[in-house]
């Protein structure tokens, strides 16, 4: 399993002194950032592709198949979501069947876009963060639902932690239960951040917790049972580019978590 993280420059200088053990610098699909992040390491892309929201007829394909290429990117990514605004009129809690129908069916016409174009083998759905008071409905994370789009469309699974932990808080589920709800026997890669309670709002790319690395240690014994299938990276999301990631660089964090995982990676 090849161990990534987002590129920062906090990152790029502690690889630069010798400080951090990674394989892969995780970019957004930013040209420039690709090419600065593999003067050091190989990239990994990661798109910004959503299935559920009837959004994808305006992508540039070419360029995706040109990262991959350039990157050698084995997987285009999807997240499974669709917001509320996609469906006026729907609380973001439904439990509708009919809510769960309609989604479900966006979801899977919008991953048969992508599989159409790069084949159901290259193609990654990813788990999204459900929150009462966010934009995201909550049949979207639902495991049985995820498992059917997915089953149904014949792609791999990408098991965001964070997400799986911020949804599985929100549904009243513990985080284990919930991951191995997930079709973990098409899992292809797994995402790694802590998540914070920022005044009730429980926020991803953070600095792990004892609550993450518990979630993290749990996937990885799955993983090393054989119970869930083997990715090929575990991406960790701490730090990045631009103003967002302005107060989530702190390269003593990235230091001393990206070697624990790094660690943790060698045992599996």
């Amino acid at each position: 399993m090849q161990f990534a993280i987002n590129y920062s420059h906090p990152s790029a200088q502690l690889l630069s002194a010798g400080r951090l053990k990674v394989d892969r610098f995780k970019c957004p699909p930013w040209p420039d950032l690709i090419a600065e992040a593999q003067a050091q390491r190989p990239a990994a892309v990661h798109f910004n592709l959503k299935a559920g929201r009837g959004k994808l007829n305006d992508v540039d394909w070419d360029q995706i198949t040109e990262m991959l290429d350039q990157t050698d990117t084995p997987y285009v990514n999807v997240h499974l979501e669709t917001r509320a605004e996609d469906l006026p009129g729907t609380p973001i809690d439904t439990t509708e069947p009919l809510h769960r129908q309609q989604i479900a069916e966006r979801m899977f016409a919008d991953l048969r876009q992508v599989i159409h174009r790069f084949g159901a083998e290259r193609v990654i759905a990813e788990n999204v963060p459900y929150r009462p008071a966010g934009n995201v409905l909550r049949p979207c994370v639902e495991p049985q639902l995820i498992c059917e789009v997915i089953q149904a469309a014949g792609c791999g699974l990408l098991l965001d932690i964070a997400h799986a932990r911020i949804s599985a808080s929100h549904l009243g589920l513990s985080v284990d239960k919930y991951m191995s709800s997930l079709p973990v026997d098409r899992l292809r890669e797994l995402h790694f951040s802590g998540v914070n309670d920022l005044d009730g709002w429980l926020q991803d790319h953070m600095p792990a917790v004892e609550q993450d690395w518990s979630a993290l240690r749990s996937a990885l014994e799955q993983i090393q049972s054989g119970a869930w299938q083997y990715p090929w990276q575990l991406a960790f999301e701490y730090g990045g580019v631009g103003e967002k990631f302005v107060h989530r660089s702190d390269p003593l964090i990235i230091e001393e978590q990206a070697r624990q995982i790094w660690n943790w990676l060698q045992l599996v």
